[in-house]
């Protein structure tokens, strides 16, 4: 009886020790990067948003199957982690829940970057441009109806109710501050495409060389396009007192909710290029600069992708080098 006793002692003390070493070998993360799409594969080819990303970061680390998540979690030896989390909001954020409900990683000091590329109006940002965001805003969330169905020049757009903590989110300012002050001089590069395309437009902003900037991200499902829908971008970001939108793109509102719901809103920023103006030149319609003609194209995509990771790389190297820092906030300026 006395050696069956001390047998269930010592299958518990191990069970314990078990447990206690499981739970002490959480993965830690540092820095998060999501992109939302990759083109073929993670390098060696034509890179879509992650695979500079991936190629400055993870080609040692290791890979992780997460289920319910796009792609594979990576995660290298210093604690920066990164994936494909999926185009559109259902998709990216759906992966992003899934990253964060595994149990084996600790995301409780993570500073989380979503990053990728979109569009711009020539009035705020230029081709392969970079800016930080200040604001993320859904562009669906609300009530539209058809134009002609209302007086001429009223709005066509009202927000619905019971939204207001998910249509809109402003970034912590102190990171967002931060960001930008360790990134702003980046060298960024050009396209001679991407030179010709800017000169197309009258406005000043447009027709700049790319820059570092700070502004509000726009999340929406729909490719809006033209000038007409510009407008009506504006007019949601000015109901919700959100600033002045710099960046159409897909995603960052979805994300970032659901970073926001696990407790991280202080930590999440986000990190767009511009490849396109969001509307054509005043010679050419909306339809025309959605469908271009051969020698037309903006030309800002590898560019834009590439001078994104260049900003992004430079914050998390800093981020990471000065890790004691950060760990706890972020610094004070």
């Amino acid at each position: 009886m006395k050696r069956v006793i001390l047998c269930v002692v010592a299958l518990a003390t191990l069970l314990c020790g078990v447990s206690s070493a499981s739970a002490q070998e959480k993965v830690k993360i540092r820095v998060f990067i999501g992109a939302q799409f990759e083109i073929g594969d993670y390098t060696g080819d034509r890179a879509g948003e992650f695979q500079h990303w991936y190629e400055r970061y993870f080609t040692e680390a290791k890979a992780f199957e997460v289920a319910g998540a796009e792609k594979a979690l990576f995660v290298n030896k210093d604690g920066v982690a990164g994936s494909v989390l999926g185009m559109g909001k259902v998709r990216s954020s759906s992966s992003m829940t899934a990253l964060l409900a595994d149990p084996r990683f600790d995301f409780s000091e993570t500073y989380f970057i979503i990053t990728g590329c979109g569009g711009t109006p020539p009035s705020v940002g230029t081709v392969a441009s970079v800016f930080w965001s200040d604001w993320l805003v859904d562009y669906d969330l609300g009530h539209r109806w058809a134009y002609g169905e209302v007086p001429a020049g009223d709005p066509l757009f009202s927000p619905r109710k019971g939204y207001e903590d998910v249509r809109v989110l402003k970034i912590n300012p102190a990171l967002v501050a931060k960001a930008f002050e360790l990134t702003k001089d980046t060298p960024l590069d050009d396209s001679e495409q991407s030179k010709k395309y800017r000169q197309k437009y009258p406005q000043k902003t447009a027709q700049r060389s790319p820059f570092v900037g700070v502004g509000t991200s726009l999340c929406s499902d729909t490719f809006f396009h033209g000038p007409g829908l510009s407008r009506e971008a504006q007019y949601i970001c000015d109901l919700y007192g959100a600033g002045t939108y710099s960046i159409t793109e897909m995603e960052g509102m979805a994300v970032a909710y659901v970073i926001k719901k696990f407790g991280h809103a202080d930590r999440v920023i986000s990190l767009r290029t511009p490849v396109n103006f969001d509307q054509g030149n005043p010679n050419e319609s909306t339809l025309e600069h959605l469908d271009p003609a051969p020698g037309n194209y903006p030309g800002g995509f590898s560019t834009g992708i590439h001078n994104a990771a260049k900003v992004g790389i430079r914050f998390v190297d800093h981020v990471v080098a000065h890790w004691n820092d950060w760990k706890n906030g972020v610094p004070q300026m």
